[in-house]
């Protein structure tokens, strides 16, 4: 399925409930009292038409399925729950290739966003908000992005790579990734206010 086509179909989605698709396509959401934290993503690919569990991430070949919550806040209303992780940073990768031929490109250039409205823990019920993708074609965006990349490269080649902080970048952040505090491992993040250009919160 190509790009073009995947998106017209996740458009349909647009304004409905996940938890009915989800009992539909046999999708656990609950099991033992614990939540499937994929299950959001599970659903959509079977409704998309991919067997659950035949990829730990979901890759169509011409793009990626990326799926995110929203949360509603009550001074500022609907908002991005979290930042969304992009790829690992391979430094070596970093050092030597430019933005244009970097794997952060390749990557942006392929992900869709689905965005789904948290309504709580229990997840008795997610509306699908919008769907959307990277716009690298606007110049200011791409401008910044690149910025923010070729800030990380800098770091890497003249203090290392754990000089890289989170502090960093304004759309795309280098964060540690991977289990407890004491992670070495590195990907670039979407902040926040990136992740709402593409789900277009207003």
């Amino acid at each position: 399925m190509k790009k073009a086509e995947a998106i017209a179909r996740l458009d349909e989605l647009v304004g409905k409930d996940l938890r009915p698709l989800a009992d539909k396509f046999k999708v656990t959401v609950w099991k033992d009292g614990k939540i499937n934290k994929g299950w959001a993503g599970h659903t959509i690919e079977r409704y998309l038409g991919l067997a659950l569990n035949s990829s730990r991430a979901p890759n169509f070949g011409s793009w990626e399925l990326k799926v995110i919550p929203l949360i509603h806040r009550t001074k500022s209303g609907l908002r991005v729950k979290e930042t969304m992780a992009i790829t690992m940073i391979d430094d070596e990768e970093v050092k030597a290739k430019a933005f244009e031929d970097s794997h952060l490109f390749a990557k942006l250039c392929k992900i869709v966003v689905v965005a789904r409205v948290f309504e709580s823990k229990k997840e008795t019920s997610s509306v699908v908000y919008s769907v959307g993708s990277f716009d690298l074609d606007d110049p200011k965006i791409y401008r910044v992005v690149k910025a923010d990349y070729d800030l990380v490269r800098r770091t890497i080649r003249e203090k290392g790579f754990h000089a890289l902080s989170g502090t960093m970048g304004e759309l795309v952040q280098p964060r540690t990734k991977g289990p407890g505090h004491g992670s070495t491992s590195r990907a670039f993040y979407a902040r926040t206010a990136f992740v709402a250009k593409i789900v277009d919160l207003k």
